[in-house]
Order: structure tokens, then sequence, then C-alpha cells
């Protein structure tokens, strides 16, 4: 979201557009106000108003990019064959424009959930204020990890006239959501317990909201723990008493937005074959299934066909597909439509997730519990997630087993990530892992990028602190890393 003086509506918008949606979301009319004049207007809102066109919006729009943005960039899938396109992610080639749509679909949300702050803390209902705190340092955190420094403290601004926020350190936006992080988990249960039309994600169960915020805690934890190594204690201290600081613990406490297909909880693929056509998995995300005979290819793949329709096996793109010594005698396996027509999932984190965070502590010797067994868990936690049947003899396979390093936990975890916005490319950018395979037709010197460049839009309405901003992080280029990264 530009803060142009176009931006000056987006409020009154968003909030529209949002109740709207709510009204047939949730069905429940108490949470409308009546108005004089214009009836698709509100005058006031309650915590609930605007909180299932929120999750909606940001968790659809999420699934939407991963399959657009980080399914190119980490080798899951991408286009084949590639005649009339523009830009090649999986090469490192981003466009100038490529992070326009997270910026503005990001800030739209944000402005919401701001709403449901402010209502909250004036009705005195912490549920919903804990909330709102929690889908803020979701949504922040996702734009500051694409972008780095961000618009935070005086974003969201443009009713008190400030419609050209400054750039906040990304240090000091992530200060704020684990601040805001942990106080959300101590309010829950105080103050109201006034409930609105049931939310989307938990059906107003706010036991397994509080999980959601500690084990959004977890990530956000980790993710800066090489900037912050104190955030290793405060992770032991959440996963050592769960009583104090819940979270997940099974694939049904999981933020997982399930997409019933009844209107408006409808799939965000209208046409199924606008996601599988032009589209194959790459050979790095086949092969490493294949090595473990990993139930999930069945549930995503078609299988590669070869010359007179020769079935294949489940078999993906080389990477390097273009190279002239690479032979393509064969379609590679392609997307399977049923991913995207509901009833489906939108991951926006899993318990899965938590899990692979748990193994990695415990590798690094920052809790005392088994890192194999939440390694093990993590895995069958995936796998389920998806509707798979956990094979009982799925770690026999070498390539499966626990072999004691960070790169095999990360490679379980880039699994456990799929279709979760943009968290396989964050986790790699932090880790290194999975090691990708390359090309000699990769741009930015085959590095893989460490950020989006800033909107075009940002550079155009919001000039001067945009210029600020990229000469605080050192210039407005995929290779310059983000806080955590340095």
């Amino acid at each position: 979201m530009t803060f142009s003086r176009i931006g000056k509506n987006i409020r009154s918008i968003s909030l529209i557009s949002a109740a709207a949606a709510t009204l047939a979301l949730g069905g429940c009319t108490k949470d409308f106000m009546e108005t004089n004049s214009d009836p698709n207007r509100l005058e006031s809102i309650t915590p609930g108003t605007l909180l299932n066109p929120t999750i909606y919006g940001a968790a659809t729009y999420g699934m939407s990019r991963s399959r657009s943005f980080t399914f190119d960039l980490m080798q899951v899938a991408g286009p084949f064959p590639n005649e009339n396109v523009d830009d090649q992610i999986f090469l490192y080639d981003f466009r100038e424009d490529v992070g326009n749509g997270i910026w503005t679909t990001g800030y739209k949300w944000l402005a919401n959930a701001r709403e449901i702050e402010l209502s909250a803390a004036k009705l005195g209902n912490s549920n919903y204020l804990a909330i709102a705190l929690t889908l803020k340092a979701w949504m922040y955190s996702v734009l500051t990890d694409c972008f780095g420094d961000v618009p935070m403290s005086n974003a969201l601004s443009g009713e008190d006239g400030k419609f050209f926020p400054t750039f906040d350190k990304q240090e000091d936006v992530y200060k704020t959501l684990l601040a805001d992080l942990e106080r959300a988990d101590t309010i829950y249960g105080k103050g109201s317990t006034a409930t609105y039309a049931a939310d989307i994600l938990y059906a107003n169960d706010f036991t397994k909201w509080r999980k959601f915020t500690n084990s959004l805690r977890l990530r956000l934890l980790l993710r800066s723990a090489g900037k912050m190594p104190e955030n290793y204690g405060k992770m032991a201290e959440i996963i050592n008493n769960a009583a104090a600081h819940p979270i997940f613990t099974a694939n049904a406490d999981a933020a997982v937005l399930n997409i019933t297909g009844s209107v408006p909880n409808i799939s965000p693929w209208s046409r199924p074959q606008d996601f599988s056509t032009g589209r194959v998995w790459f050979d790095f995300f086949m092969k490493n299934l294949n090595d473990v005979n990993d139930p999930r290819l069945k549930l995503f793949a078609s299988v590669a066909r070869g010359k007179d329709n020769a079935n294949l096996g489940y078999k993906g793109l080389p990477v390097s597909y273009m190279e002239p010594q690479t032979v393509m005698d064969y379609t590679p396996s392609g997307l399977l439509q049923r991913l995207v027509i509901a009833p489906m999932i939108v991951p926006i984190m899993s318990f899965a997730e938590v899990e692979f965070i748990k193994a990695e502590l415990a590798q690094k010797g920052h809790i005392t519990t088994s890192a194999e067994d939440h390694y093990k868990s993590g895995v069958k936690a995936a796998i389920e997630m998806w509707g798979g049947v956990m094979p009982t003899n799925y770690f026999d396979a070498p390539a499966a087993q626990y072999d004691g390093t960070l790169s095999r936990i990360m490679l379980q975890k880039y699994y456990a990530l799929f279709f979760t916005d943009y968290q396989q490319w964050f986790e790699h950018r932090r880790t290194g892992f999975p090691v990708l395979p390359k090309t000699s037709f990769m741009f930015n010197n085959g590095n893989m990028p460490a950020r989006m460049y800033y909107p075009t839009t940002v550079r155009i309405y919001n000039t001067e602190n945009y210029l600020k901003a990229v000469q605080q992080i050192g210039g407005d280029r995929l290779d310059v890393k983000v806080w955590w990264q340095q």
C-alpha cells in the first residue's frame, strides 16, 4: 500500500468491502449498525466485523503468492514450456514490480487488523485485542521479511493526515511484533468475554487462538535469533512451560484455514485450471519425495509422460532444462487441481512447523527433548495435514532417517511449508537450506535473492521516505540482506 492521496480513502473502502464480506461469511447482522443514509457504509464496527474477511483475504492471498512466486523461487513448481514468460523467478529474475501486490494487499488487511485492535481496546475485549495483535504480527512479519525496513510506527494513519509514512528498521519491527505477541499471550480471557460471529479460522476457540499466538512467536523468535541470541532462552521457556504458554500440539490446533466451498468461503481459484495450466513440478521437489516414497506424491502430482504417452512415474523439470546439454524428451509431472478445489486447506502456520522449530532447537542443544522425535513428528504431521497416510516404514529409507544435521531437518521443513505464503524462501535465507540446484542462466550472480524491490508506487508517491529507506538498508537491490540475515 502506498500512502499517496489516493490512499486517503483506503480505510473507508476496505472497511466497507470487508464488512460486506463478513455479513456473507458470518451471516450475523448483530455486528452491523443501522445507517441513516448510505446502507453500504458502516458508522461503527465491533471487533468481529472485520475478522473473517481479514483472515480469508490475507490467507488466500498468501497461498496464491506461494503458487506464483515461492513455488518458482524455491524450485517447487514453475512454468513449462516457457514461451511468452515475461519473468522467470526460478532464475532469480525479478521484475521491478515484484513486490507491488504483497505491499498493497498486506497494508490493506493490516488496516482492518488495526480497526479490530482499536475496537477491541475501546470495548475492553482482550480476546479480540489479542487476536488483532496476532494478526498484525503475522502480516507485518511477512512484509518485513519480504522487503526489510517497512513503514509501521506511523503507517495506517491516513485519517490523521499522515499519508507519507517513514520506514521503520526491521530490528525495531521485530522487537515490536515480539512484544505484541508476548502481550497477547497474557491477555486472553481477561476483560469482556463478548463474542461475535464465529470466525472462520477457529470458530471463536480462544484457546486455539492463543496457541497460534505463541506458535507464531516461536517462528519470529527463531528467525531473529541470529541477531538476538537471547531468543533461544525465550523459546526454551515457551516450549518447556506449555501450561503458561500453550503452543500447537496437533494438526487440529494449527492455523490452517479450511475452505468449505460454501459461498463466500470458496477457493481463491475460481478456475482450477489456472492453478495447473502451464506449470509443472521441478525435479528437486519431485526427487526428494521419490527418494522416500512419500505419500504426498500422488496427492500433489500427475505422472510424467514419455514417448507414446509412456508412464514415467513422478518426474519433475530440471532447473537447467534450458541448458543445451539437457535433453527434455518427456512431459514433467504436473500440478493436480484437487489442491485448489474445495474442500481444501490454506496453511498459515502448521503444527509441523512448530515440531521442526523444536527439532532445530534440540539439534542445537537449546532444549533437552529429542531432535529426532520432533523431526519424525513434524514429518508425520506435514503428511497428514494434506490427507496423506503416514507409512509405518517411512523412516526406513536412508533419505528419510534423521542424521543429526540441520540440513535434514530443513529439507523436511521445506515440504512442511508447502503452500505457506513465502515461508520456504524466508527459511532458506535464514539457514541456506535446502541447497537448491543451480544453472548458468541464473541472474543475481546465481545467489538467492535476499529481498524484493520496494514497490514502484512507493518510489513515485512516497519518494522522500523511500530514498531514506534505501540509504538506510544499503540500496534497493535483491542482494541487500535484511537485518536478520546480516
